[in-house]
């Protein structure tokens, strides 16, 4: 199923927004602040127990009605304050700010989909569409779509084409009020909705130049890290083509070399791979056909 992704655009609130709102109000005048987490600037005015922009007007009170947490993030939809965070399929979404000015996480049941120690998710996504090398005029694989960060960097890289596959219909659903998810709405990319390892067999071969991969960890998606699945990889790659594949570190804490087992199956289906600590990940390369 193709996703039409539909972006919400309602202001953003956070504790620490709502704290600098509060500390201006009891000046009057006026304050700028972000509405957007970082985006743009916004110039709010203080109009009697009223916050008013060009774009609506809040009663101070429903602003001070709220117990704000650190990391909750809310959105004013014209009437009332939405925690953007949902139930669903029995699993709980949560869109959560992990520093102030800069793009979100998400969580699913408490399990953070980016790394955010010492890192932004948007310098998470940006290291590895910076290992992918992409240029203009390249078609991107992007696989498992998340908030769409790595597709909208490829596509900002220049990229003509991306194609990102998504599962579970719930994280674009929360996506959709992600300011930093805006640009997924572009007619570049193109939303998947589809286990990713049911999608590949259905697309040509050698047809990507490049290709994301960011799976959830094995225990989740196991299939994503099989032998059979890197061989579809391999094969809708361009020769030439680069394959950047996160992998984090599965079986640190217990000791288990999990990754080998990762870079021998990646090899077995024809790749060269090269282990990024960094990352962590491994960086896969095609072979041209004539090396």
């Amino acid at each position: 199923m193709i996703y039409r992704f539909r972006p919400k655009n309602y202001p953003i609130f956070t504790l620490t927004t709502v704290e600098e709102i509060l500390q201006n109000h009891t000046k009057g005048g006026s304050c700028t602040v972000t509405l957007d987490m970082g985006r743009t600037s916004s110039k709010i005015f203080f109009i009697n127990d009223l916050i008013c922009t060009n774009a609506f007007k809040i009663p101070i009170c429903k602003l001070k009605d709220i117990k704000w947490r650190e990391g909750d993030i809310y959105c004013y939809n014209g009437e009332c304050f939405l925690k953007i965070a949902f139930f669903g399929d029995g699993k709980y979404y949560r869109l959560r700010e992990v520093r102030f000015n800069t793009a979100p996480t998400l969580e699913i049941s408490g399990i953070h989909m980016h790394r955010i120690k010492n890192i932004t998710p948007w310098e998470d996504s940006l290291m590895k569409i910076k290992l992918a090398k992409i240029r203009r005029g390249h078609k991107v694989l992007d696989i498992c779509t998340g908030l769409g960060y790595t597709a909208i960097l490829a596509m900002l890289r220049g990229a003509v084409s991306v194609t990102t596959i998504e599962r579970d219909i719930n994280v674009l659903k929360i996506a959709e009020y992600n300011p930093w998810s805006r640009e997924l709405a572009d007619e570049r990319i193109k939303i998947v909705v589809s286990r990713a390892e049911e999608y590949l067999p259905k697309l040509p071969s050698n047809h990507f130049d490049r290709i994301i991969h960011d799976p959830p960890r094995m225990a989740l998606a196991g299939e994503l890290y099989s032998k059979r699945f890197y061989t579809e990889t391999y094969r809708v790659l361009k020769p030439g083509g680069i394959m950047v594949h996160y992998t984090g570190q599965p079986g640190y804490l217990s000791g288990k070399n999990i990754i080998a087992g990762v870079c021998r199956r990646l090899k077995e289906v024809g790749f060269k791979v090269k282990i990024v600590k960094e990352l962590p990940g491994v960086v896969c390369y095609k072979p041209n056909i004539n090396t």
